[in-house]
């Protein structure tokens, strides 16, 4: 007895509810759009952060070193040749060499991550009207 008239009270809106929601209070279909929103951070996040090394790689920039005749090759050139014969240490080429053999450290998997979750989340979202 006591059960269903709970019940009633909470699907009323009620003194049985904790926290009631006013009818017409959210927007129609706000769940799906921010569950959408929701989903495309965490798929901005994870592509950021997958995309960079198979990027790097398929640029040239391998784990065994610069592939010849390739985008990473040239721009190693051009880099020596504007040195005077080496690559200067912390230049592009170099940045780039080191995240292509090493792959990237956990800093930069967490700042890739935060800026794919944010474009991810601004893409999915619904155009503000």
């Amino acid at each position: 007895m006591f059960l269903p008239a709970l019940r009633a009270q909470r699907n009323s809106g009620g003194p049985g509810m904790l926290c009631p929601v006013p009818q017409g209070a959210q927007p129609q279909g706000w769940a799906e759009e921010t569950g959408r929103a929701a989903v495309a951070a965490v798929v901005g996040g994870v592509v950021a952060v997958g995309t960079v090394p198979v990027a790097l790689g398929a640029m040239g920039f391998t784990s065994v070193g610069i592939a010849a005749s390739s985008l990473a090759a040239k721009m190693m050139s051009t880099a020596a040749i504007a040195n005077g014969g080496g690559v200067a240490a912390g230049s592009l080429v170099a940045i780039l060499q080191s995240v292509g053999a090493a792959g990237l450290s956990v800093t930069s998997k967490v700042i890739l991550g935060f800026a794919g979750t944010a474009l991810g989340a601004w893409l999915g979202s619904p155009p503000s009207s």
